[in-house]
């Protein structure tokens, strides 16, 4: 309650080098653009960077992702395999070249960007979902193992973006901003719309029948391979 009235303590990310993967578009994009108003030094990262050009890393928003709508028999095998090499293997190799001098400081910030589908599954976006529900796993079991470590001092951060259409989000400037302000008050998990969280507590208990009415009153709607045709699902 008194977190809810009081304003979190924000901390300065000022002089610190951030690394931003998938920046070249929505969520990446935005995100570097309120990064940069606070004097953060930049690296974005669209498709390769050596480490060794930048020096030590201490934010990391681990942004890059794809998706392939599709129902499961007309996903193709190769798309699978890239859905999750993208949105959950990048996560482990980016955070493993970059977390040994985080923890040398005990001192760095690593956001995992997941999505609503890593708690809640859509029809037609199985590799997606699962992918998405292995971020948010790995964000739980790496924010459990540092503590384990002692290394407090190292912040994660899950964001978790409502998806629209192809996958990305149309409204980056707001996921953008939330996350500036998970990553400042070191928010442990991120959902953009807020009230996504208290949805998603609620459907623990609430019967199936009316979550299947409220899933179609959504009205989530995308482009889709569906029996090797192209619909709108």
């Amino acid at each position: 309650m008194v977190k809810f009235f009081i304003p979190r303590r924000r901390k300065s990310v000022a002089g610190e080098i951030v690394l931003i993967t998938g920046a070249g578009h929505g969520i990446g994009r935005q995100t570097a653009y309120e990064i940069a108003k606070r004097q953060s030094r930049l690296v974005l990262w669209y498709i390769n960077k050596v480490k060794k050009e930048v020096g030590d890393v201490i934010i990391v928003v681990n942004n890059a992702g794809t998706v392939y709508p599709a129902d499961l028999l007309s996903t193709k095998d190769e798309e699978i395999t890239k859905t999750f090499e993208v949105n959950i293997l990048g996560h482990f190799w980016i955070t493993k070249a970059l977390l040994p001098s985080m923890m040398e400081r005990n001192h760095g910030h690593i956001v995992i960007v997941a999505s609503v589908c890593g708690h809640k599954v859509i029809a037609y976006l199985i590799p997606y979902c699962s992918s998405k529900f292995a971020a948010v796993g790995f964000h739980r079991g790496l924010e459990s193992e540092l503590e384990a470590l002692g290394k407090t001092g190292i912040k994660i951060s899950c964001l978790c973006p409502v998806f629209v259409n192809t996958g990305f989000t149309k409204n980056p400037n707001e996921v953008a901003k939330s996350l500036i302000d998970g990553i400042l008050t070191n928010k442990k998990m991120i959902f953009v719309p807020s009230y996504l969280n208290i949805f998603l507590m609620l459907q623990k208990f609430l019967p199936e029948r009316f979550l299947a009415i409220v899933n179609r009153m959504q009205n989530i709607q995308f482009k889709g391979v569906i029996g090797h045709k192209v619909k709108m699902k």
